[in-house]
């Protein structure tokens, strides 16, 4: 790499630009790396966004950066059908849906765009350390809380500190476990391991500057300051009350007006935002339940600009309306029909192989979501990952389903049940159906348990057998680090692998695309062999706009960025 792409590489901030970064810079140079995993890495090691599609367009003589919009009106209320949910403390989110009223008050330290690239946004930059154990995060100066504080340092350590505390249980907990230990305490008189956050584990260095010591190499905290429930709360959250509904302060560029649990939520465009101002006045989100069916009557009706899924079954429907435009695109969401590996009879992997040696994945796509997805592997990593590593495609075969029943003393067959909660849709529905027309020639008869969403949220973490949709996470890792690790709170298969979780922990710390890669292959294949979970597919997700709503577009995990949405009527 020449001095004059080096230069352009150079950070006017003055912060500290890590090693691998004229590394990863050679790779695209030499077409080593592709755009994407450039931009992703330079950008995940503090390379400013405007400096990383500067690099780009010098090496290809094309102008990376994305094109100009044309400057919006500004003014008007966007109505979105969405569920209305409670936003008490935003830590302990679990639906995506809480977080897209909450946003808009509470903001994040980082920012995935739909480009699954992630900048700075309450964090101004930040610089990690050669090993990545060592993060060290400047804020933004100059931003205001809501009710007239300085947003500053104590208030990000107030959130990793509540984070890392069981007892708020929040799932940020297992993004970050690299900053906690297991210690061993007494309780009743009986001795137990609890996790705690690890002395020194976050150190205000001034006024705007936070830095995280990890105990491991972390790759992916930029990204995992976006994950949903990271939304940063004022300092004295917990002192006045810890319900956004009732103290609504934050930095964001609006207010709650008004909010109810299954009624509406109305913000309102506030004066003295720190950044720039949307262009939206007001968004309000009205409930009209979880029937997508009702969501689709209020946008054909005008009732509302746009709605926040439509459900697979009613694209051609919708498509069909004059003046609906519908939005699409590839994404991480998936469904996951896990097993919990320490209950009868799903405790024997030779059971969980029937289970899954019976399923044709792409089958179960074409037939649960209408072939509108990628077929998946059944180990919750995917292609649009980066670091994703293919795996041979999975076969079906029911006479190996058959041998693994008998050999774990099922010799006549095997009647299941699955739980069921429809809480994306009738697709979830469609998916288990098509698996039980899958399993019987295994001799596996699926009983199907469906349920209201909300009663299948009680359980989820509970159930030895259900489906959960889970939405996309711009890493791999991520989603693994959540979902599949010892004793954390989403981990709903109860998974316990040791080997597992040291190869997630390498892969968690390697910058250089092809090792993490190859690293990644023997992760995916461990969790694969265990046969924890039919994942069949990746599904595209659809959302539907009227067509006078411009400049909307789709994020991957369905969080909503209207700052450069606008009405044209």
């Amino acid at each position: 790499m020449n001095k004059r792409l080096e230069n352009i590489l150079k950070k006017p901030n003055g912060f500290h630009h890590h090693s691998y970064v004229p590394e990863v810079a050679n790779k695209f140079v030499k077409g080593e790396v592709d755009r994407r995993e450039f931009l992703r890495t330079a950008t995940l090691l503090g390379v400013s966004l405007p400096a990383a599609y500067s690099f780009i367009g010098h090496v290809t003589g094309k102008s990376a950066f994305p094109k100009a919009r044309a400057a919006g009106k500004r003014g008007g209320t966007f109505r979105m059908a969405m569920e209305v949910q409670e936003i008490g403390d935003p830590a302990t989110y679990d639906w995506t849906q809480k977080s897209n009223v909450a946003r808009w008050m509470v903001e994040y330290l980082t920012r995935t765009g739909s480009d699954n690239v992630t900048v700075p946004y309450l964090a101004r930059g930040w610089e990690a350390s050669d090993d990545l154990k060592t993060w060290t995060l400047h804020l933004q100066e100059g931003v205001k809380w809501s009710n007239g504080d300085d947003f500053n340092a104590d208030d990000v350590v107030h959130n990793f500190t509540r984070w890392l505390d069981p007892a708020v249980g929040s799932s940020n907990l297992s993004l970050f476990s690299a900053m906690t230990d297991e210690v061993e305490v007494t309780r009743n008189g009986e001795k137990r391991m609890e996790t705690r956050m690890r002395e020194g584990a976050v150190e205000k260095i001034d006024d705007h500057t936070v830095r995280l010591h990890m105990k491991s190499a972390q790759l992916a905290v930029p990204e995992n300051l976006y994950n949903y429930p990271a939304a940063i709360v004022h300092r004295r959250f917990d002192e006045e009350g810890g319900n956004l509904a009732n103290n609504p302060v934050g930095t964001g560029p609006y207010s709650l007006e008004r909010f109810s649990v299954g009624g509406d939520a109305m913000l309102r465009r506030r004066e003295g935002y720190w950044g720039e101002e949307p262009l939206l006045d007001a968004i309000h989100y009205i409930d009209t339940g979880s029937d997508r069916s009702a969501m689709m009557a209020a946008i054909a009706s005008s009732q509302v600009d746009a709605i926040y899924e439509v459900d697979v079954t009613q694209v051609d429907t919708l498509e069909s309306i004059p003046g609906v435009v519908l939005h699409s695109g590839l994404t991480a969401q998936t469904a996951v029909c896990r097993m919990q590996v320490d209950k009868a009879p799903f405790d024997d992997v030779r059971v969980r192989e029937a289970i899954t040696a019976s399923i044709d994945n792409q089958q179960i796509l074409d037939l649960g979501y209408r072939g509108l997805g990628t077929a998946a592997e059944n180990h919750h990593v995917g292609p649009m990952h980066p670091e994703y590593a293919e795996l041979p495609r999975l076969k079906q075969d029911h006479d190996k389903a058959k041998r693994l029943l008998a050999e774990a003393g099922y010799p006549d067959g095997l009647t299941i049940s699955i739980d069921v909660g429809q809480t994306q849709g009738p697709w979830e529905l469609a998916t288990v159906q098509a698996m039980r027309e899958q399993l019987a020639p295994s001799g596996i008869t699926l009983d199907i348990n469906t349920m209201p969403a909300a009663q299948y949220w009680d359980i989820w973490t509970t159930t030895p057998f259900g489906l959960t949709a889970w939405t996309h996470r711009p890493l791999g890792v991520m989603v693994l680090n959540l979902a599949y690790r010892k004793g954390q709170s989403w981990n709903e298969s109860n998974y316990d692998n040791p080997e597992f979780e040291k190869a997630l922990d390498e892969a968690n710390g390697l910058l250089d695309a092809d090792e993490r890669r190859k690293k990644m292959e023997s992760v995916q294949t461990i969790l694969q062999d265990d046969h924890v979970m039919v994942q069949s597919f990746w599904r595209d997700n659809f959302v539907a706009t009227r067509d006078y709503v411009k400049d909307y577009s789709v994020h991957p995990t369905q969080y909503h960025q209207f700052e450069k949405v606008w009405l044209d009527k």
